[in-house]
């Protein structure tokens, strides 16, 4: 991983020492803006330590030991602050036969990983930034030059060291959402040439923006999901909205990465949300809502709900919490003429309704037609297996409800295929109902769950 030397004859003769570290794009990235087609760029495909008199003589392999690896330690954990001060990172190489290492790392926005840069780099004790063109980046990169990378710079003919390199990466100054650092070591034999003996490591990590408002939060409302009936109450793994002001500086919403397995974050940008002292799964935040599901709790009757930004937290707001609070989706866009219409999908995924009323729907219902409904609150399940879901869970298998709904159109009794937890999801309820043989027209739904019925007055179209 020799770079070449630059040509520029101005540039001081120490900088030229410094120029012996890797070509740019060695760091193990998905994709490299230069030489694609070229040369494998990234150590993650192959190619590191190649020798360039014999392009396909690759040299030691990559990720070969379990027992080594390249180790990158941040000082700010696993977030950063957007316009916040520099993070020093730390990065080091373990090898089971070498103990000379040297590195490249790069900071990439989520949303470009192949063609923007995140923050900018600061090089410590023999080191050197560069930009994507090789050149030494001193102020900025050049016009064009879009990536910048930190890596060992030695003096020809010096090895590389044995301790860890040392630097900061100062976070960009607008949120630009998660921030990927893809890094690659090299384990050398400490003979200066590019052979089998050398041993590359590829790692990546990933840092989540802290959005923390630095002031105190501030609830000045709570219902349920507003899409789904928007009412007052809430239950054990309903979708709950909090509204209200000093939640958060930007907009943020659970990526795959904020969770751990198949569990949803408790902690999102820096922000967290207690239902009576449990904490709630995060899926929104914003300035002034938050979405979260609730935990699981047996308490019922008015509860404390409180937001906590970084270190500011809200005073408790009283909410009533009940065993059941079922609610259909059934949101504003469904709400015509006076009647709000019931979400409701055929076997395809198009909507039920009447195309002329409700933009976005296909066409009525039939009698006998199997249509899927969704809701929230309907409360526990019992899984196939005979187990149960917790709130903050994906979904991974079919369940059914412990507290049995009905369904009528009109005063027409509909049989029910499925009723339980949707698969894939987290505290939706899925509804695979069979459309009874009722007149045709707008259908009143009528539900109940326990004997109790839903409070939301909805409609499904039906004709034959």
């Amino acid at each position: 991983m020799t770079r070449k030397l630059l040509l520029a004859v101005s540039l001081p003769a120490l900088l030229f020492a410094h120029e012996y570290g890797p070509d740019p794009g060695y760091e193990g990235a998905p994709k490299e803006p230069a030489d694609v087609g070229v040369h494998p760029m990234a150590c993650a495909s192959g190619g590191c330590h190649s020798n360039d008199q014999n392009p396909s003589g690759i040299g030691g392999p990559i990720n070969a030991f379990a027992s080594g690896g390249v180790i990158a330690l941040f000082s700010g954990g696993s977030s950063y602050t957007p316009g916040g001060g520099p993070i020093t990172i730390t990065v080091s190489v373990v090898d089971p036969v070498n103990t000379h290492f040297g590195f490249q790392m790069s900071a990439r926005p989520e949303s470009d990983l192949a063609n923007t840069q995140a923050g900018d780099f600061t090089a410590g004790t023999n080191q050197i930034v560069v930009c994507a063109d090789g050149s030494p980046r001193f102020k900025k990169c050049p016009a064009g030059e879009t990536m910048q990378y930190i890596e060992h710079a030695y003096p020809k003919g010096f090895n590389v060291g044995t301790t860890p390199y040392t630097f900061t990466w100062t976070p960009p100054a607008t949120n630009v959402g998660k921030v990927h650092f893809y890094v690659a070591g090299n384990a050398v034999n400490n003979n200066l040439k590019e052979d089998g003996g050398d041993h590359v490591y590829t790692a990546e990590y990933i840092l989540t923006p802290v959005l923390c408002s630095g002031k105190t939060p501030v609830i000045g409302k709570v219902i349920s999901a507003g899409g789904f009936g928007a009412m007052p109450n809430f239950a054990s793994g309903s979708w709950i909205e909090i509204y209200g002001s000093n939640f958060a500086t930007d907009v943020w919403q659970w990526q795959g990465s904020d969770f751990n397995g198949a569990q949803a974050p408790t902690t999102l940008a820096g922000i967290n949300v207690l239902v009576n002292d449990n904490p709630a799964y995060m899926y929104f935040v914003s300035p002034g809502q938050l979405d979260v599901q609730a935990p699981a709790d047996s308490k019922t009757g008015a509860v404390d709900i409180q937001v906590t930004s970084c270190v500011p937290t809200s005073a408790a707001f009283k909410t009533q919490k009940d065993t059941l609070a079922p609610g259909f989706l059934a949101p504003p866009g469904f709400l015509q003429n006076g009647k709000q219409y019931l979400v409701a999908q055929f076997a395809d995924g198009t909507y039920v309704g009447d195309p002329k009323v409700i933009p976005g729907t296909t066409r009525p219902a039939k009698p006998g037609e199997l249509l899927t409904i969704y809701g929230i609150g309907f409360g526990e399940v019992t899984t196939a297996s005979g187990g149960s879901v917790a709130p903050g869970v994906v979904v991974g298998e079919t369940n059914s409800l412990v507290n049995p709904v009905t369904f009528s159109f009109g005063s027409t009794a509909a049989t029910v295929q499925y009723a339980g937890l949707a698969p894939g999801n987290i505290g939706l309820y899925q509804f695979n109902v069979f459309v009874p043989n009722v007149a045709d027209g707008d259908t009143a739904i009528n539900v109940k769950q326990n004997g109790g019925a839903v409070v939301q007055s909805l409609f499904l179209t039906v004709h034959k």
